[in-house]
């Protein structure tokens, strides 16, 4: 049921399908306060419907949030990819690492990887991404990929900053 999402290697990761042996990494990490950037805190039912909510949006809308595997040792580190639910202004580059995966340069490689891919195959070029001010990591990583703080606004109700990625193709 979740061929159609690709698989996407980098040099020490893989992107791939979320899948239902994520749930209780998922639910460990959205019971935390760590995910209130996310969504979260959220329980249980919470955390399998954002699950379900990941392959919806693949099935829905062609593109999606790809789980990420330490190519190394088959660890579940986090996500990134490309969201753009209702409510958002325009398709979002996202990126989240689980504590013990943090400062590694894992949320870097998988965030260009899954940009990269999204130009060249799902014609999605000069990305933005919803960051809350007080993320000064998401927002040193999104300088580092190239994106430029573009302006003030907000998602979901949530005062964020937005920041536009380069594009791929140029």
């Amino acid at each position: 049921m979740l061929d159609h999402i690709p698989v996407l290697d980098t040099q020490r990761l893989t992107l791939r399908a979320p899948k239902k042996a994520d749930l209780p990494t998922l639910t460990a990490f959205f019971e935390t306060e760590r995910s209130h950037m996310v969504g979260g805190p959220a329980d249980a039912t919470g955390a399998f419907t954002k699950l379900t909510a990941r392959i919806g949006h693949w099935a829905v809308l062609g593109y999606g949030l790809w789980h990420i595997d330490s190519r190394e040792n088959g660890d579940f580190l986090g996500w990134a990819g490309i969201i753009n639910p209702p409510g958002w202004d325009e398709p979002e580059l996202g990126w989240t690492l689980f504590a013990h995966a943090e400062g590694k340069g894992y949320a870097f490689e998988a965030a260009r990887a899954a940009r990269a891919f999204a130009a060249q195959e799902f014609k999605l070029d000069g990305l933005i991404s919803y960051i809350h001010p007080d993320n000064t990591r998401s927002r040193a990583l999104a300088e580092k990929l190239g994106a430029a703080y573009e302006r003030d606004g907000a998602v979901m109700g949530t005062p964020c900053q937005i920041w536009r990625h380069p594009k791929e193709a140029a």
